[in-house]
């Protein structure tokens, strides 16, 4: 995304308008350390970012050596962060927010908001009212399309924006942004373009806070946004392993190819050899004869092999440093283990970090996904998160094991406690711990109730 420039506005308040052109200068500020991270995250690195201008020949610049270390960083701890609905303080599912939750595609849609998450230091959720169908809807927005204020005094967004379409330019002929939301305590206001002027329509709404709730990773307190998994540190490895790896290269191209030396001959031979350099690599027989004016006799020689091992030492170094900084196993960027493990103890021993990674993650999102369930069911009662009930402020947002434990092992925990626990084996979550998906459950539901009605005919007659 470009970064965004806005000239006239009409419609809003003094007040509004600065705190709005506040928010433009903050997107605009961060769009470069953006693009920056998304280029990691693809694995897009240049060669001449990572040159020292000692053993890197400037002739090879052009060369493309991908990393796909950035994406491993963010979407394998993403991948443990897996968002399976809300539940009510009953403990049953919350029914009214599982239609939400289905109509909004909320589960498949938290898995990119994750990855956006983790590639930018947060992403933002906001929630608007369907004109058709009068229902909430919840969509969320990456950094490189939306932007927001932190309030610190109430620990949450003050305002913010999102960018909603784009449109192509009567001036440039490139995409711009055309409609955008912004968002403030009291109302959504609609921004759209009209050549170079904005038009804004005011939406009020009574929720009392913005309808934008940001999902963290990695909070500090002079950082409340968060921190990218791709920072500095790690994209500096990253940028390691791509200069070792193109010096191995061309390495290899020289070990393939080694250098050969022939002295003595004449200037015709000497001519020949040159014209024909890879004819008289390959040929299985070099010839000469003597030189006649000196009387001596052709040498032939090679020089020493070249070794590509310190380039594979050195990568092996760069991926335990890689792995240390963000909690990833060798293995989980491509390299091989000697010490392989063998059993799941031995397996989760390796994951500890992630796993705790993910524990942290899932904690913060269920924060945020708790507020945007309670503004979602707000706006569909037409309330505002004040008047809600404590049954509907008191839904928790459910997460899979982050530690993706194998299905013998859920199994085994499950008829263990349903050994000393009476009435475990005939609930939902003993189902699901032996490997049963949601669907099967409801259709071994569905069963035994038909069974018992069957059961109950047969005693009728």
């Amino acid at each position: 995304m470009v970064k965004l420039s806005i000239n006239t506005i009409k419609g809003l308040t003094k007040p509004e308008e600065e705190q709005f052109r506040e928010l433009v200068a903050i997107f605009n500020q961060h769009q470069d350390s953006n693009n920056i991270k998304t280029r990691y995250y693809e694995g897009h690195i240049p060669l001449s970012e990572v040159n020292l201008g000692i053993a890197l020949p400037t002739a090879f610049q052009n060369l493309k050596i991908d990393c796909n270390w950035g994406s491993k960083a963010v979407d394998v701890l993403a991948s443990r962060s897996m968002f399976d609905g809300f539940v009510s303080s009953s403990g049953d599912d919350a029914t009214e927010l599982e239609g939400i939750v289905e109509d909004n595609r909320l589960v498949y849609e938290y898995m990119k908001a994750c990855r956006d998450e983790l590639k930018y230091g947060c992403t933002f959720a906001t929630l608007t009212m369907g004109v058709e169908d009068n229902k909430a809807k919840v969509r969320f927005h990456s950094p490189e399309t939306a932007a927001a204020i932190w309030d610190g005094t109430k620990g949450r967004i003050g305002a913010g924006f999102a960018i909603i379409d784009t449109a192509r330019d009567n001036m440039d002929k490139t995409g711009k942004p055309s409609v955008i939301n912004y968002y403030t305590e009291n109302a959504i206001i609609v921004l759209v373009r009209s050549n170079s002027l904005w038009i804004a329509r005011r939406y009020p709404q009574r929720m009392g806070r913005p309808l934008m709730e940001a999902l963290i990773w990695n909070s500090t307190t002079d950082k409340p946004f968060g921190r990218s998994r791709l920072k500095s540190p790690v994209r500096n490895l990253m940028q390691s392993y791509v200069r070792t790896l193109a010096n191995a290269t061309i390495g290899l191209e020289f070990a393939t190819s080694p250098q050969k030396y022939l002295l003595g001959v004449t200037d015709d031979q000497f001519d020949s050899v040159v014209n024909a350099k890879f004819q008289q690599y390959v040929g299985s027989i070099i010839a000469a004869t003597t030189n006649p004016e000196y009387g001596t006799t052709p040498t032939f020689g090679q020089l020493p092999q070249g070794n590509i091992q310190p380039h594979v030492d050195m990568i092996r170094i760069i991926a335990t440093q890689f792995g240390a900084a963000t909690g990833l196993n060798v293995t989980d960027v491509g390299i091989v283990n000697d010490a392989n493990p063998t059993s799941s103890d031995a397996i989760e021993a390796q994951t500890k970090t992630l796993i705790a990674m993910a524990q942290q993650l899932n904690e913060g999102n269920g924060e945020s996904l708790k507020v945007i369930g309670q503004m979602t069911l707000a706006m569909q009662k037409s309330k505002s998160l004040d008047e809600l009930t404590e049954e509907e402020k008191a839904i928790i947002p459910h997460f899979k094991n982050p530690a993706m434990p194998s299905v013998a092992v859920t199994t085994d925990a499950a008829l263990k406690i349903a050994s000393v626990r009476t009435g475990f084996a005939s609930t939902d979550v003993f189902l699901e711990m032996i490997g049963f998906s949601q669907a099967d459950v409801r259709r071994i539901r569905s069963q035994e109730q038909k069974a018992r009605g069957l059961e109950v005919l047969k005693d009728l007659e």
